[in-house]
């Protein structure tokens, strides 16, 4: 079997790519047993992903080389301002969160990284270094949550975060980011697959990075 680009990124990408995906944090998840204080700073801060996330998406609408391609793209944004923005909402109407923390709380040192690299491959990226962004944040959360036992943990806190992540429509989406970065990496040239990988290894070590700070 041929390899295909996105096998190809991720296996230049271990051991962090494993880190992430059977990190401690997401097997506590699985058990419910996150402690308030640590699953309360988790979400704040992922929320603040949000925004920047958003913009990436629209980014990859605006430089997708086809019709067919937006499309998909399109979809996965009403997804992140509905459902996963209902979630979050409710989460934190659960943990009473107050807005300030919701909406400019104090950045950690992962979050401000991830951003950063967010932003940046927005305002300067190729569509190809859009998509490898977008599917090392999906494809890594799909792989932990694709490891979660069938009893979901009581607290729907946990319960949704997980099957937000594993449910048929996003490992469907997660599906299509991939065949789109291998169709699109299969066109690329040496030195624009290196730089795609070097974004692929920033993007899994972020996403490291981020669980760590919430899990001491």
């Amino acid at each position: 079997m041929t390899e295909t680009f996105s096998d190809w990124l991720r296996q230049r990408s271990e051991p962090e790519w494993t880190e992430v995906i059977t990190h401690p944090f997401t097997q506590a998840l699985f058990d419910g047993l996150v402690p308030i204080d640590s699953m309360r700073s988790y979400l704040v801060q992922d929320y603040q992903f949000v925004d920047d996330f958003l913009a990436l998406l629209g980014s990859g609408v605006a430089k997708a080389d086809r019709y067919a391609s937006r499309l998909a793209i399109a979809g996965s944004i009403r997804v992140v301002t509905s459902e996963e923005n209902t979630y979050f909402q409710r989460a934190f109407d659960a943990f009473g969160v107050g807005e300030s923390d919701r909406v400019s709380p104090e950045l950690d040192e992962a979050t401000k990284a991830f951003r950063e690299l967010m932003q940046d491959t927005n305002a300067r990226g190729s569509y190809a270094e859009v998509l490898t962004v977008l599917t090392v944040a999906e494809w890594s959360y799909l792989e932990w949550a694709m490891r979660a036992p069938s009893a979901l943990p009581e607290n729907f806190v946990h319960a949704e975060w997980i099957t937000l992540h594993n449910s048929p429509d996003f490992r469907a989406w997660v599906r299509w980011l991939r065949g789109e970065l291998d169709r699109v990496g299969a066109e690329l040239d040496e030195r624009d697959r290196a730089r795609c990988l070097r974004l692929f290894q920033q993007a899994t070590r972020c996403e490291l990075d981020f669980f760590n700070a919430h899990w001491r």
